[in-house]
């Protein structure tokens, strides 16, 4: 089986697996990920063979959907990869990137070894921000039954990911505690432009938020 025909079988597995999942981590969002990823790979000059591989399989099977589980994303895209004959060196460098791509906490680091892991990353963190970003956030704090917000309870800047893992703040204080910092913590440059235009939204958004929340009159 040739490049393309992998990338294409590759496709329709992901998709038949997360069409019209609910928490806003479904094959659109697959979708949008892989098309970012593929953009920014080309200026970085990057290997687009495992760039499309690990974009499409980032999701596969979700710490959060599986007991924060953080092993079973990349053990499913290797069971895939080996289905379809890919050689070991391109599994092994996929599966790295769907372990290392994920936020982690305010005060955990996450490095990408590999530009290609760079530019997915990127992509992936993209799809968290602007407007789209914005919903994600609340399809999935409605799915996990998170308040919209509660001023009482204050953003937290985690220091390991087990604690990240474990937080149950609002959807609001998600904000504050991963989506904000996205921007500063893009790899490339062109994602780092997107990022702030995108974030500048977000922090639009959120003033909105509070004003209403306060009561404030429109202007």
């Amino acid at each position: 089986m040739n490049k393309t025909d992998i990338i294409k079988e590759t496709e329709n597995y992901v998709r038949n697996k997360l069409e019209g999942e609910g928490t806003g981590h479904d094959w659109w969002h697959i979708h949008r990920v892989r098309s970012i990823a593929v953009k920014l790979a080309e200026e970085e000059h990057a290997d687009l063979f495992v760039v499309n591989l690990a974009a499409l399989l980032h999701d596969i099977a979700d710490h959060k959907f599986y007991g924060g589980d953080e092993e079973i994303g990349p053990a499913t895209a290797r069971h895939w990869l080996e289905s379809l004959q890919v050689e070991n060196p391109v599994i092994n460098h996929v599966c790295d990137i769907i372990r290392d791509i994920s936020f982690k906490g305010a005060r955990v680091e996450t490095p990408m070894k590999t530009v290609e892991g760079k530019v997915v990353q990127d992509a992936d963190r993209l799809d968290a921000l602007g407007a789209i970003g914005i919903a994600r956030a609340f399809a999935y704090g409605g799915y996990k039954k998170r308040p919209l917000y509660d001023p009482d309870i204050k953003p937290e800047m985690h220091d390991s990911f087990e604690s990240y893992k474990k937080s149950k703040g609002s959807t609001l204080n998600h904000f504050y505690e991963k989506l904000f910092l996205l921007k500063d913590r893009m790899n490339t440059k062109s994602g780092r432009k997107l990022a702030l235009k995108r974030h500048r939204f977000m922090e639009q958004f959120v003033e909105q938020f509070l004003a209403h929340w306060r009561g404030d009159f429109e202007p």
